[in-house]
């Protein structure tokens, strides 16, 4: 349901007939069947029999950049080619039944969601199209044993199976954005940051200068922060270390409260929220940014085609966009 809703619709605004695919990838972490979903899409659309189809799971929250990554990759020795690029977290067959406290915070965070999206490398669909891929930059420090446990599925005490989380995993998750953004930085940040960052680099690493490491400020390179939703610590330690303003962190933190984490697709319901909001105008440049178990961060760059009018789209925030922002309390009392 939730992946051919989002496909249907997907094909509904395009006007792209199924047969015009020639590349699928699906992914999805958690759930796993055979045949793939990959393929169960395929067959439901009857796509045609030499399409390129590729099935992604058990690679965490950080799998929609990693798809995105693949289907760029692909385009760029598939001329004239449409990719599908289906997102989507399945829980109903991974809910955790025990009692280990660990495992019960994926309970209450996760949810089910999916998200579709169209890329082409045909010249002529640029007068249409929302965005242009500028970079991805991928990042894995699964080399290192504590990155590699801090999100495990295992089973707990009494047999049952759920997602352990680590105590590390904001320290993990901090290493991992630190490596993702030394080789984003330079790919988007204009001069005046980089040579700052390089000038405070080389007095603490050569002159052992006692001074803090600069944080260049990608306010400068990116007008939007889609920051994956993956809890209320993510978005905290995320809009401290990057300096972010509250406006900044809006989408991400109204998504994780309004549909939670829906793992993968959660960087696509944040963008439909600055659509929904009138925010994207042509030429901004969007970062989204997810972190994913292995441990894994992936950064895509998106660059505004045109300028997006809300009254047009129709996208999961449509019906309820004007209620939101919505004041979200630290600490709330349950009960009486």
């Amino acid at each position: 349901m939730v992946i051919y809703g989002a496909i249907d619709e997907l094909l509904a605004k395009t006007g792209l007939k199924a047969k015009d695919i020639g590349i699928l990838i699906m992914n999805c972490s958690l759930f796993c069947p055979t045949p793939s979903q990959s393929s169960m899409i395929v067959n439901h659309y009857k796509l045609r029999e030499n399409i390129k189809s590729y099935n992604l799971s058990g690679m965490g929250c950080s799998a929609g950049v990693i798809a995105i990554d693949l289907a760029k990759q692909l385009l760029q020795v598939n001329p004239n080619s449409y990719a599908l690029v289906i997102s989507m977290e399945n829980i109903s067959l991974n809910w955790y039944f025990g009692n280990n406290r660990s495992m019960l915070v994926t309970n209450c965070l996760f949810r089910v969601g999916g998200a579709a999206m169209l890329l082409s490398n045909r010249s002529f669909d640029r007068r249409r199209s929302k965005y242009q891929l500028i970079h991805t930059v991928r990042t894995h420090k699964g080399a290192d044993d504590r990155c590699y446990n801090c999100v495990f599925q295992k089973e707990d005490e009494n047999k049952k199976i759920g997602v352990s989380l680590s105590k590390d995993l904001m320290v993990v998750a901090g290493e991992a954005l630190k490596t993702n953004i030394t080789t984003l930085g330079p790919l988007v940040l204009p001069m005046s940051e980089q040579l700052l960052f390089f000038a405070t680099l080389v007095g603490r690493k050569v002159f052992r200068m006692k001074i803090k490491p600069y944080i260049p400020d990608f306010k400068l390179a990116f007008e939007h922060f889609c920051i994956h939703a993956g809890g209320r610590a993510v978005h905290d330690e995320m809009e401290k270390n990057l300096e972010l303003s509250e406006w900044h962190m809006e989408p991400s933190r109204m998504t994780l409260n309004r549909f939670g984490n829906t793992s993968s697709s959660s960087l696509w319901y944040e963008l439909a929220y600055s659509e929904a909001k009138g925010r994207i105008r042509k030429g901004d440049r969007a970062w989204q940014i997810a972190f994913g178990s292995g441990f894994k961060c992936n950064s895509a760059v998106w660059k505004a085609l045109r300028t997006i009018d809300p009254a047009k789209e129709k996208n999961p925030w449509t019906d309820e966009i004007d209620d939101f922002p919505v004041h979200v309390p630290k600490i709330e009392k349950i009960g009486t």
